[in-house]
């Protein structure tokens, strides 16, 4: 089993095409290496809300994001409210979960706890 850290570590890169979308055991496989995140939306959703003390700590955690999404060119959908954000990580072009998702789930994951 890959761990958070070894996931983190890695790059996303460009993927198109059905063959790179992940079946349901292996998305299970690495939603085990992300806690509290969950598949939602029958495979097709990764998804995690977090919670912060302030307005500023919430939009400072998605201007991180953002940073991170524009490094890695794979860009979560953001739901935004007062100390609160839901991310929301799917590959359009390969019709449902890649490993991109998981990569940057686990990098939110590292950016989380600084």
């Amino acid at each position: 089993m890959i761990t958070e850290p070894e996931l983190a570590r890695e790059h996303c890169r460009p993927l198109r095409g059905g063959e790179h979308s992940l079946d349901q055991t292996q998305a299970s496989a690495l939603l085990a290496s992300l806690p509290g995140w969950q598949i939602v939306d029958p495979g097709q959703l990764l998804q995690k809300e977090f919670t912060f003390a302030s307005y500023t700590a919430t939009l400072l955690f998605v201007n991180t994001v953002a940073g991170m999404a524009e490094r890695e060119n794979h860009h979560p959908d953001l739901e935004v409210g007062y100390g609160r954000v839901k991310v929301n990580y799917s590959t359009h072009d390969v019709g449902g979960l890649s490993r991109n998702d998981f990569i940057c789930a686990a990098k939110i994951e590292a950016l989380a706890r600084i």
